[in-house]
């Protein structure tokens, strides 16, 4: 991996204008976020939302509207209710989800559609489609099940998922935003997306100020692994690797924090999870608030996920000056230089993770040495308002007269 890790950034070699009025004419922009779940929306994209905001723009967010809906309305943006399910297959229901989207469009008549993970991306560009929508800009994050699990679902799955990408990822006048260069030059590769069109902006940022170094704290070392609790966060062999190292004699507390996300196909049960807490391997905390207080308190931060577009957690992780191990997989290899700031391993290992684990639960010097490490590489390339920056400057160049003008006879 090369030892520079850049934060933001649009399609190789290409830059944008600086951030400007969005509207030069006077006109107020309409913004539209389109994503299924409100919380995932406020965790990953309500800074990006803020800041469009404080620049002028009117915001809207489309959304199952569950815990949120206070929140986003204090913030000053417009939630709408969106009937849908992240997990959903009954074909009359889906379809009726398409037809509100269809109504909303009509109805708002967005400048800019900002459309987060696969359903969204779908149903949303079907929408825009049929309402003679432009200026649509997909996120294609959230989409490890389908395309890092084993199961016979998920290959059943792929090859319509690839063929939908194919007819709806990048039409005519869109831009598509990775998360990471693996997933950005894979997309190209399988001609989901045009390579003029496809642009880098690594994640949702983290913001260093709120989440600052600290000392370690005195005790055993405690290993944190933040996550949703699902089998592709690499939680089972997570719980392997604790296990192997308390054989061994390793002295280590391993702490498990996250919520049960029951919509998702890879959910671990709270059954489950309290099997292991009552086994004495790990411990579960469930959702917490207190992010910066939990890394303070720890030594290690781990993720051995699967495949992810690039984690919050290990962002938060590098902004508290803490060490990572993580896995050799798209998304997570982002975050670490190996030999610097943490260590990659195989995924599906728990071997492999406890061996990592144990190298730096028995040398505190290597832990110090890692965790300045990363705090300076949060500094230089993780703030939030790199993030913020990149995607306003997005926006700006996707509501230039010259590109909407071009938008109706681009062909793929």
């Amino acid at each position: 991996m090369n030892k520079q890790v850049a934060a933001v950034g649009p399609a190789a070699e290409t830059s944008f204008a600086a951030v400007a009025d969005p509207a030069p004419e006077g006109k107020r922009v309409r913004l539209l976020f389109l994503v299924t779940v409100d919380w995932f929306f406020s965790s990953h994209y309500l800074n990006r939302a803020l800041a469009a905001r404080q620049a002028g723009y009117e915001v809207l967010v489309v959304t199952h509207l569950d815990t949120e809906d206070a929140r986003l309305r204090a913030a000053g943006l417009v939630p709408i209710h969106w009937r849908v399910r992240r997990k959903g297959l009954n074909p009359l229901t889906e379809l009726q989800a398409i037809q509100q989207l269809v109504q909303i469009y009509r109805t708002r008549r967005p400048d800019l559609v900002h459309q987060i993970a696969l359903k969204p991306i779908v149903y949303g560009s079907l929408a825009a489609r049929i309402s003679g929508l432009r200026g649509i800009l997909n996120a294609p994050v959230g989409m490890g099940f389908v395309f890092s699990s084993p199961s016979l679902l998920a290959r059943a799955l792929r090859p319509l998922v690839l063929l939908a990408l194919r007819a709806l990822l990048n039409p005519p006048g869109s831009r598509v935003v990775f998360e990471n260069s693996d997933d950005r030059a894979t997309a190209i590769a399988d001609g989901l997306v045009r390579e003029r069109d496809a642009v880098l902006i690594r994640g949702a940022g983290v913001d260093i100020r709120r989440f600052t170094p600290a000392p370690e704290p005195p005790g055993r070392p405690r290993v944190l692994l933040i996550a949703r609790m699902l089998w592709d966060k690499g939680v089972g062999e997570f719980v392997e690797a604790a296990r192997l190292l308390r054989r061994r004699g390793v002295e280590a507390d391993f702490v498990l924090v996250g919520r049960i996300d029951q919509d998702n196909r890879a959910c671990i049960d709270e059954i489950q999870l309290r099997a292991w807490k009552s086994e004495g391997v790990i411990d579960w905390l469930g959702h917490q608030e207190d992010v910066p207080g939990l890394l303070a308190g720890c030594h290690v931060v781990a993720l051995p996920s699967y495949r992810e577009g690039l984690p919050k957690s290990l962002l938060e992780a590098l902004a508290a000056g803490r060490p990572i191990v993580t896995t050799d997989v798209p998304g997570c290899r982002e975050v670490v230089i190996p030999g610097e700031n943490g260590l990659l391993v195989r995924p599906r290992d728990g071997q492999a993770l406890a061996e990592a684990l144990s190298r730096l639960i028995k040398d505190a010097a290597l832990r110090q040495r890692f965790g300045a490490a990363s705090r300076r590489l949060a500094e230089r390339n993780f703030g939030t308002e790199k993030v913020e920056q990149a995607t306003l400057a997005l926006y700006a160049d996707m509501l230039r007269p010259e590109r909407t003008a071009d938008a109706g006879g681009e062909d793929r």
